[in-house]
């Protein structure tokens, strides 16, 4: 399988990738395609380490496809650009997020939502348009077509700004969707992990007053003293969580485990908002006398299209939003899935490609 990966395509590529659900990760030779008419070819310098990326190593959510190449918060520099391509030249700094294709003709596609496109094409483990498997950042270099190719602000580091291509605008999306950035609302925050931590520097930046939500006793001196957030409730104390019944206008619910929703929904005002963007494996239980009796709403949100994630990167530029990050090696990227997996980080992982990888 590897062998035929590594000369399927006429572009030599290396990278790290799982052969199996133990999910280890370990180098690997593959290729990816020529730089065609439309497309940008991309020297990979930093890439985030996301929770979906361990969800897929593992097979957790039942359609990995081996060998698995992960990675899709990328940033790098342009070395090869096609004949059509005039919003980019070799030598810029770009990023690429969660997706590298889609129709490009279907009504949501004309909507810049490509995201939700039926056939939208994942940066890892789904099927370009070719027929051949897309692997992901861990890797050397990717080729994409430009309309999946962002323009990476100026002032944003690459290895700090690299998270949000996926946790950023997963939590910004919602928030201008479901109208969750109005000037003094109160927005709670459950869950502070990788994406979680982006939520409150974001919600700050709408001008909310942000409540970091948590069962986690250590995360309250973070939230508060490091990100800023107003208040911590402690969900794992029934007076602390019953102090806060009735006063939050929304709820971004980062959780990738496993969690119950009751506890979130009490924290709600009328006419409130729960919005799920963690993906945990198996389903979460949803009573519904909160929602009748409050006229409260529950919605989902997965990333964002291509337009709106420029918009997001340039916002989070313009006030100075990054990720909090611990910088590895890639030869350390089986400890750092440990870790992810006990929540061991502080808040992102970001694989240092440019520094670390080279073919073995």
């Amino acid at each position: 399988m590897a062998k035929r990966a590594e000369n399927e395509q006429p572009q030599k590529a290396f990278g790290w990738a799982a052969r199996d659900p133990s999910g280890i990760l370990s180098p690997f030779h593959f290729s990816r395609r020529e730089n065609g008419d439309d497309d940008v070819t991309v020297k990979i310098h930093y890439c985030g380490v996301c929770h979906s990326d361990l969800h897929i190593l593992k097979n957790e959510w039942g359609f990995t496809k081996y060998p698995i190449l992960p990675g899709h918060e990328i940033v790098g520099f342009v070395t090869a650009v096609g004949s059509s391509v005039h919003k980019f030249k070799v030598g810029d700094r770009v990023g690429v997020g969660v997706i590298v294709g889609s129709c490009q003709t279907c009504e949501i596609c004309e909507q810049s939502l490509e995201n939700y496109c039926p056939n939208v094409i994942f940066t890892y483990n789904s099927t370009d348009h070719d027929g051949t498997n897309t692997y992901g950042g861990y890797s050397d270099m990717i080729v994409v077509h430009q309309r999946f190719v962002l323009q990476f602000p100026e002032n944003l580091p690459s290895d700090a700004g690299a998270p949000l291509l996926c946790a950023g605008i997963t939590v910004y999306s919602p928030m201008k969707y479901y109208g969750m950035t109005e000037l003094g609302k109160h927005l709670g925050v459950a869950g502070l992990g990788g994406l979680g931590h982006i939520a409150v520097k974001i919600g700050k930046a709408f001008g909310l007053k942000v409540t970091v939500i948590s069962t986690s006793p250590k995360k309250e001196d973070d939230a508060i003293n490091k990100l800023g957030a107003d208040a911590f409730v402690l969900s794992s104390d029934p007076a602390k969580l019953k102090a806060a019944v009735n006063t939050m206008d929304y709820i971004i619910d980062t959780i990738a485990a496993v969690h119950p929703l009751a506890p979130l929904l009490s924290l709600l005002k009328m006419d409130g908002k729960l919005i799920t963007v963690g993906l945990p494996e198996k389903p979460l239980e949803l009573p519904i006398f909160p929602l009748v009796l409050g006229r409260k709403l529950v919605g989902g949100s997965d990333i964002g299209g291509m337009k709106e994630t420029q918009e997001m990167l340039d916002f989070c530029a313009k006030h100075n939003i990054t990720a909090d990050i611990e910088l590895i090696s890639v030869d350390n990227i089986n400890m750092a899935m440990e870790r992810l997996a006990e929540s061991d980080v502080k808040y992102r992982f970001v694989i240092d490609i440019a520094n670390s990888l080279s073919p073995s």
